[in-house]
């Protein structure tokens, strides 16, 4: 039996990660001979609810769950962790400036930052799943200045399945068949879902699909405004569905690419494709299971062009917005 890897998950007590944690210790994420430790962090006030998960994730009697650590505490929460899902994050609420917001959570991601850098094992990957992500992310990375940028990644996979979804429905095929779909930017309503480079069966998705107006009108839209359509319909945000793209996110990292394809994650921008460099931004990414690198040479013409750009500028100004939390 492998040694145990130590896995943290920041707010394990909410709707997000109560989805993830059960796939995590089922060995959905670091495969079925892994075991693990769960590093469970909340704030004291939902500690008694956590302790409520933990005896759940006790009577599931996990072969690969070696122990289960639940604390308010960030150094225990970090203590050797090798990968780190920083989930927990305040919520917009009504009559919230997008600045309120990103200075009451970027104050979070300080001392996560601080507390992995002091505390994590020396190869620690973070994938930041709480919103708004890029820049939570951000805020993290700039105050852990001793671990590497490349470890360092905030989630778009969710706007990525979503996309192929839409694309999968409108020409009649199985979500399998779409491939190379590239989220760029911002996880948030700006972002572009790359159609013009998508493969549906093998095929460029702009030959399956041929209504050039639905991809403008209706399908970029769609997938940007999917978040809110949900809380919409459901009254609540879309936990299980962000549960798994987390999941898909850190296995498609931990694995080889498929030979050909892509995914989407945001990573800091080294200035491929001329983005400002040190932006948290989603580009396509390759991985050979043990690194990965942004895909190079994917042609962007006018129209994704304008639609990066508008995405960029956008962290750009969030950027502006935290510069002092950057450490």
């Amino acid at each position: 039996m492998k040694q145990p890897i130590h896995v943290t998950v920041t707010g394990a007590a909410g709707q997000i990660g109560y989805a993830l944690l059960f796939r995590i210790a089922s060995g959905a994420v670091f495969g079925p001979d892994q075991p693990v430790v769960l590093r469970l962090l909340e704030i004291a006030p939902a500690l008694p609810a956590l302790e409520g998960v933990v005896m759940e994730l006790q009577d599931c009697a996990f072969p690969l769950l070696a122990d289960v650590v639940p604390t308010a505490d960030l150094d225990e929460g970090f203590r050797g962790t090798n990968w780190a899902f920083l989930v927990g994050s305040v919520p917009r609420k009504a009559g919230m400036e997008r600045k309120d917001l990103l200075g009451i959570n970027g104050k979070i991601f300080i001392g996560q930052g601080k507390a992995i850098a002091k505390n994590a094992a020396s190869d620690v990957r973070t994938l930041v799943v709480g919103n708004p992500c890029n820049t939570n992310c951000l805020i993290a990375m700039n105050n852990a200045k001793d671990v590497p940028a490349d470890r360092w990644f905030a989630m778009t996979r969710l706007d990525e399945n979503r996309a192929k979804t839409q694309l999968a429905i409108k020409a009649g095929k199985h979500v399998s068949e779409v491939s190379n779909l590239a989220i760029w930017g911002n996880h948030s309503s700006t972002m572009y879902p790359d159609y013009f480079n998508a493969k549906i069966g093998g095929k460029p998705c702009t030959e399956v699909i041929t209504d050039s107006a639905w991809y403008a009108e209706t399908f970029i839209p769609t997938v940007q405004q999917r978040g809110a359509a949900i809380i919409k319909a459901r009254g609540l945000s879309s936990a299980a569905s962000a549960a798994n793209a987390a999941i898909d996110t850190v296995r498609s990292l931990i694995n080889p690419t498929p030979a050909g394809d892509c995914t989407s994650v945001a990573v800091c921008s080294d200035g491929s494709y001329g983005i400002e460099k040190g932006l948290m931004f989603s580009y396509p990414i390759r991985s050979d299971g043990k690194n990965w690198s942004i895909v190079q040479d994917v042609p962007v013409g006018e129209f994704s062009r304008a639609k990066i750009t508008a995405t960029e500028n956008e962290l750009k100004e969030e950027k502006s917005m935290v510069a002092e939390l950057l450490g």
